[in-house]
């Protein structure tokens, strides 16, 4: 794994032990750390583009740990976050979990809790990731089809038969099977099904034209 796509552990506590405590803990598992004293900090930050997670304290001065949480989320943001706290209570543990927090844990806690948290919190960023870089391809081949092979894919997902998407946009069978081909060859759909599914995830409506 190239340094610049190495995993990275944002802290966010304004207790300077907690970090340090924190960052030695990472450093000794081979993790780079990155600590802030405050969410404005953290916010104000550019974070290197690879895959992350926030360890992040519910009670902060200023922008507290739940702010941040929604913040990120209305920026489109999704770093996975454990949150940490001196005195949780069930109340915010549930609001934090239900806005997808990975964990929340009570301090003081194990040093193993905290990296087995970490472990899953990047596995699912780098999951998230892949997803995305996927996503990001799919739309790409989807693009570079012509504006009639968009309405033949469409109208193919739909389940219609080839003599029907002829009829529907006024050109022969023959042509029709050209552009399917087309479709099928640019999108790298070995199967009908599997054209389908490219379509489910580009959120494309049966039938787009």
């Amino acid at each position: 794994m190239k340094p610049a796509d190495a995993p990275t552990v944002f802290v966010v506590d304004d207790d300077p032990s907690v970090r340090a405590s924190i960052q030695g803990l990472l450093q000794s598992a081979s993790l780079r750390c990155e600590s802030f004293g405050t969410a404005e900090e953290f916010l104000r930050n550019k974070r290197p583009d690879g895959p992350s997670c926030l360890v992040l304290d519910v009670s902060l001065p200023g922008v507290n740990g739940l702010d941040v949480q929604r913040e990120l989320a209305n920026s489109g943001i999704h770093t996975p976050i454990i949150f940490i706290t001196g005195h949780g209570d069930i109340p915010m543990t549930v609001k934090a979990m239900k806005s997808g927090a990975v964990e929340f844990l009570t301090k003081p806690f194990h040093d193993q809790d905290l990296l087995d948290a970490i472990r899953l919190a990047l596995d699912r960023d780098c999951a998230t990731r892949q997803q995305q870089s996927k996503l990001a391809e799919l739309r790409k081949r989807y693009q570079a089809l012509t504006a009639r092979e968009r309405e033949v894919m469409g109208l193919v997902v739909s389940g219609m038969l080839n003599k029907q998407i002829a009829f529907d946009l006024g050109t022969s069978e023959i042509t029709v099977k050209i552009h399917r081909g087309h479709v099928m060859r640019k999108m790298q759909a070995e199967s009908l099904a599997e054209l389908v599914r490219m379509a489910a995830k580009l959120e494309l409506p049966p039938g787009k034209k």
